[in-house]
C-alpha cells in the first residue's frame, strides 16, 4: 500500500470518527444550540445587555434543577425511574436547617456538604437495596420512598424555618473568580469533571450496558444487581447536593422545597438527550435541558405571563422533548409502528387467533392451553389465584380492627363506626377502579391529584352553592375527565411514550389549568345536594353508602365479566400477544386511561362534597394511596392480575389503618410513613415467584 493509499484510509476513517462522534452528540449539541438561543433572547428582550450579575443569578436559579436532575440520568440510564428525588433534596434542608447552630455563622462548609451527600446515599441505597437485591419495581420503590422521606421531614422540620449558615450561602452563592466565575458554576463543572471519568470507568460502560440490555449485560459475566444499587447511591449523592444547594441559597428550612422538583428533573434529563428507558445519554445535556427549562419560565415572567404558567411550561417542554426523541428508529414510537405494521400482516393472513374457526376458540387457562376436552373447574378452582391474592387485604383488615377495637374500643358494636368507614373509604374505593384498571394493563396514571383538584375546583366554582346548576356542572366536569383520559390515552399508544412520563407531564397541566382558572384562589362552595350526600342521613345511613355498594358491583362486574375486562388482562399480561390475538390494544388502553380520569373526577366532585368546598392541592394525599389499595390488594404491580374485590379490601384497609392511626399520639406526618412501608410491605409480599 502507497503512502497516498495509508494517508487516505487514515482521513477516511478521522471522518467515520467524526461523524459517529456528532451523531452520539447530537442531542447535546442541539441542547446547546437551544440554549445560546434562548439566552439570545433573553438578552435581547431585557432593557439592559446581560451583565455577570445577570449570568451568575441565572447559573444559580438553576443549580438545583440540574444537579437533581444529573441524579435522575443516571437513574434513567440504568434503566430505572426515580420519584424520590424532590423528596430527598426536602430532607436535606431539612436536617441542615434544623441541626445547625444558630449562633455559629461560620459552620464547616465540607462537614456539611459530605452531611447532605451522605444523607442522600443513604436514600439511595435504601432504593437501590429494594429495586438491585429484592428486584421490585422502581416506579413502586421510589414512590413509597418519595412518602417515606416527606413523612421524615416533616417529622425533622413541620414548618418553614431553621437555620443555615451564612457561611454555606458565601460557598456556593458566591463567587470562585470574584466578578469572573460563580461558584454555582465551578460546583457543576466538577460534577461534570467527575461524570466524564466515572463513564470511562468498568463501573461507567456497565452502567450503560444494563441500561440498555440487562439480560445481556447479565449474560457476559456483570453483576447488574450492584450496578444498579450504586447507580441509586450516587444518585442520592447528587440529589444531596442539591439540597445542600438550594439550603444555601435560601438560608434556611422549608420542608416542601423539593416538591416541585419532579416535573422539571424529568423534563431536563429528556431535553438533554438522554433516552428513557436507559442505555444512551449523559450528565452534560442533562445540564443543559435543566437551565433551558429555567430560561423558558424566566422568558415567560419577562413577558409578564403569569406564574401560574410555570408548570404548564415545563409540561410542554417536556412533552415536545420526550415527542422529538420519539422520532428515531429505535425509540417506542417505532416499536408501536412495527407493532401494528405486524398486526396487519398477520391480519392479512389471517393468522389471528379470534380469525380461526370458534371451534379453535376454547377457554384458555393459565395453567396451560385448552383442548377440546376441557372442562370448566369448580368454582373454587376456577377462583383460586384471585382468592390467594385478595385474602390477604381482608384478613389484614380484620387484625387492624381488633386492634382498633382494643386501641380505641367500640369498633364491632358501632354502626357509626362503620359508616364513617365506609364514607372514607368511598374515595379510595373509586379511585382504585380507575387505577387499578390502569396498572392492570402495566402503566400508572401519575395525573390523579390534579384531576381530583381540577374537578373539585371546577364543580365548586360552577355550581356557587346552587342545586340547579349540578345538572350542567356535572357533565361538563366528567366531559373535561373524558377529555383528560383520552390525551394521556393517545400519548401511551399514538406516540408510544412511557405512562408515567405522559400522565406526569398531564398532571403538571391540569395544575396550571387550576391556577389559571382559580387565579390561585378556588371561590365557589358545594350545592347542598352535593353535601347532603357525603353528610347526610337516610334511615340512619350516609347516602354514599348504598351509592358504593352499587358502584362496587358495577366495578366488579366490569372488570371481571365484561369484554372489556378480559382485553385489560389480556394486555397487561402481554401487550403483543393481546394485539396478534385480534384485542384492539389501542382502544382498550385509551379506554382505561379515560376510566381512570372519570375515577378522579367523581372522587374530586364527592370531596368537594365532603368538605363543601375546593381547595389546591386537595389530590396529592391521593397519589400513593390509590396505587396502594390497588397493591395491597393483590395486584401485580407490572399488570395482567388483580381483582377489584381485593383492590376494595385495599380501600377499606388503608381507611381503617389512618383511623387507628388518628386516634394514637403519633404525629400526622408518621402516616406517610407507615403508607410508604405498608406498600412495600405488599409488594414483596405479594410480588411473583421468578422461576430459575
Amino acid at each position: 500500500m502507497s503512502g497516498a493509499d495509508i494517508t487516505l484510509t487514515a482521513s477516511t476513517a478521522r471522518k467515520t470518527r467524526a461523524r459517529r462522534s456528532l451523531a452520539r452528540n447530537r442531542p447535546v449539541l442541539v441542547a446547546l444550540a437551544v440554549l445560546a438561543v434562548l439566552l439570545a433572547l433573553t438578552s435581547a428582550i431585557s432593557p439592559y445587555p446581560l451583565s455577570y450579575f445577570d449570568v451568575s443569578f441565572l447559573a444559580s436559579g438553576g443549580a438545583t434543577t440540574a444537579l437533581a436532575a444529573m441524579g435522575q440520568t443516571l437513574v434513567i440510564l440504568s434503566g430505572g425511574f426515580d420519584l424520590s428525588a424532590g423528596a430527598v433534596v426536602s430532607l436535606v434542608n431539612a436536617v441542615l436547617a434544623s441541626q445547625m447552630d444558630p449562633t455559629n455563622f461560620e459552620a464547616s462548609v465540607p462537614l456539611w456538604t459530605a452531611v447532605g451527600i451522605g444523607v442522600g446515599m443513604c436514600v439511595g441505597a435504601f432504593n437501590g437495596f429494594f429495586i438491585a437485591f429484592m428486584r421490585l419495581q422502581p416506579i413502586v420503590v421510589t414512590l413509597a420512598t418519595m412518602f417515606i422521606i416527606q413523612g421524615l421531614t416533616l417529622l425533622v422540620l413541620s414548618k418553614p424555618g431553621g437555620f443555615v449558615s451564612p457561611s454555606i450561602g458565601a460557598a456556593y452563592m458566591g463567587d470562585a473568580i470574584p466578578n469572573l466565575l460563580p461558584a454555582s458554576v465551578v460546583l457543576i463543572g466538577v460534577v461534570i469533571l467527575f461524570w466524564l471519568w466515572l463513564k470511562r470507568t468498568p463501573f461507567g460502560l456497565a452502567l450503560y450496558a444494563v441500561g440498555s440490555d440487562p439480560e445481556a449485560a447479565a449474560a457476559t459475566g456483570l453483576r447488574t444487581n450492584w450496578v444498579v444499587f450504586f447507580t441509586y447511591v450516587l444518585a442520592g449523592g447528587l440529589y444531596g447536593l442539591a439540597g445542600v444547594f438550594v439550603s444555601a441559597q435560601t438560608g434556611s428550612g422549608d420542608p416542601l422545597v423539593g416538591n416541585s422538583l419532579l416535573l422539571p428533573t424529568f423534563a431536563a434529563v429528556v431535553i438533554g438527550g438522554t433516552r428513557l428507558g436507559g442505555g444512551k445519554g449523559g450528565l452534560v445535556g442533562t445540564v443543559f435541558g435543566a437551565y433551558i427549562l429555567m430560561i423558558v419560565v424566566n422568558i415567560l415572567l419577562s413577558l409578564n405571563v403569569s406564574a401560574y404558567y410555570a408548570t404548564i411550561a415545563e409540561s410542554a417542554v417536556l412533552m415536545l422533548a420526550v415527542l422529538a426523541g420519539s422520532l428515531s428508529a429505535n425509540s417506542p414510537l417505532a416499536h408501536k409502528l412495527r407493532g401494528a405494521r405486524d398486526y396487519l400482516s398477520a391480519r392479512r393472513k389471517g393468522m389471528l387467533v379470534s380469525q380461526r374457526p370458534k371451534a379453535d376458540n376454547r377457554l384458555i387457562f393459565a395453567t396451560g392451553a385448552a383442548t377440546p376436552d376441557t372442562t370448566l373447574p369448580s368454582f373454587w378452582v376456577r377462583n383460586s389465584v384471585m382468592l390467594r391474592y385478595t385474602l390477604p387485604a381482608f384478613a389484614c383488615l380484620l387484625i387492624v380492627l381488633i386492634l382498633t377495637q382494643v386501641v380505641l374500643g367500640n369498633v364491632f358494636t358501632s354502626f357509626r363506626y362503620w359508616d364513617a368507614l365506609l364514607v372514607l373509604s368511598s374515595f379510595l374505593a373509586i379511585l382504585a377502579l380507575g387505577q387499578g384498571a390502569v396498572i392492570l394493563t402495566g402503566g400508572l396514571d401519575l395525573s390523579v391529584p390534579w384531576t381530583i383538584g381540577l374537578s373539585g375546583i371546577l364543580v365548586a366554582g360552577i355550581v356557587h352553592g346552587s342545586n340547579g346548576a349540578l345538572i350542567y356542572a356535572v357533565p361538563i366536569v366528567m366531559a373535561v375527565a373524558v377529555l383528560i383520559g383520552f390525551l394521556n390515552g393517545l400519548g401511551v399508544v399514538a406516540l408510544g411514550l412511557s405512562p408515567i412520563v405522559v400522565t406526569l407531564a398531564m398532571n403538571g397541566l391540569l395544575q396550571g389549568a387550576a391556577l389559571i382558572y382559580s387565579n390561585g384562589t378556588p371561590d365557589g362552595f358545594a350545592a347542598p345536594a352535593l353535601r347532603w350526600v357525603m353528610t347526610g342521613e337516610v334511615f340512619g345511613l350516609t347516602p354514599i353508602i348504598p351509592l358504593l355498594a352499587v358502584f362496587v358491583t358495577i366495578a366488579v362486574l366490569l372488570l371481571s365479566r365484561t369484554a372489556f375486562g378480559r382485553r385489560v388482562y389480556a394486555i397487561g399480561n402481554s401487550e403483543t400477544a393481546a394485539r396478534l390475538s385480534g384485542v384492539k390494544t389501542a382502544r382498550t388502553l385509551i379506554q382505561v386511561y379515560i376510566l381512570s380520569a372519570l375515577c378522579a373526577a367523581i372522587v374530586g366532585i364527592l370531596l368537594t362534597g365532603f368538605s363543601g368546598q375546593a381547595s389546591l392541592g386537595m389530590g396529592d394525599d391521593y397519589l400513593l394511596p390509590s396505587i396502594a389499595v390497588v397493591v395491597v390488594g393483590g395486584a401485580l404491580i407490572t399488570g395482567g392480575r388483580g381483582h377489584y374485590i381485593g383492590m376494595f379490601g385495599g380501600a377499606l384497609l388503608l381507611t381503617a389503618m389512618q383511623t387507628l392511626l388518628a386516634g394514637t399520639t403519633l404525629p400526622f406526618a408518621f402516616r406517610s410513613v407507615f403508607f410508604g412501608l405498608v406498600i412495600l410491605a405488599a409488594v414483596i409480599a405479594l410480588r411473583e415467584k421468578r422461576s430459575h
